[in-house]
């Protein structure tokens, strides 16, 4: 079966995926737009690919105490599970606590396709991205990634508006189940964003 999720706002019920990566925590907010049986098996999913980014990426930047997981777009097709493929728009963000502020530290977008598969204990872990290259890359390998998709990731990857708010909603889900006692995050350079409850 193909499964598409069109990540529009995550203002709305969200899943919650934690992962330590030394001291750091990954998170995941999607807006839940499938029947309730299949939110469960898509959110496995992303759990794995939380872990990926969570223990694999985020420590190639500069380290922070907290990692704040998040994507603008994603479509599955679990057509073949034994390579469960997710296309998406997938963001790290590394972030530390100054006073009642998350600061922005290091991280960055790494879109492309991400790979899904069982262990031998049934549980889901993703090896590895077919990452969209950069500079004059990015065009020629995200169509060749997302395909007939390529369209609706464009459109999501150049909607920093949209971003933002999935951005926002993601870190407000990530203060309030870690119980972290800030009311604002902050990118340098720029003011500080006042955190909204979930």
């Amino acid at each position: 079966m193909k499964l598409t999720i069109r990540i529009l706002l995550c203002m709305v019920a969200t899943t919650m995926f934690f992962s330590s990566c030394g001291n750091r925590k990954g998170s995941r907010n999607t807006a839940p737009v499938e029947p309730e049986a299949m939110q469960v098996v898509t959110d496995s999913y992303f759990q794995a690919i939380d872990r990926y980014f969570t223990n694999e990426v985020a420590p190639q930047y500069v380290p922070a105490g907290h990692c704040i997981i998040y994507h603008d777009y994603a479509s599955v097709d679990d057509s073949n599970p034994d390579d469960i493929q997710v296309l998406g728009d997938f963001w790290v963000e590394n972030y530390d606590i100054v006073g009642d502020t998350l600061m922005f530290v290091s991280g960055g977008n790494h879109a492309g396709k991400m790979h899904v598969k069982k262990d031998s204990a049934g549980n889901y872990f993703a090896p590895g991205l077919d990452a969209v290259g950069d500079g004059s890359e990015f065009l020629p390998t995200a169509r060749a990634i997302f395909g007939d998709r390529f369209d609706e990731f464009q459109k999501a990857n150049s909607d920093h508006v949209l971003r933002e708010k999935i951005r926002k909603a993601a870190i407000s889900e990530y203060v309030y189940k870690n119980h972290l006692g800030v009311k604002y995050y902050k990118d340098y350079g720029w003011p500080a964003v006042r955190i909204p409850n979930p």
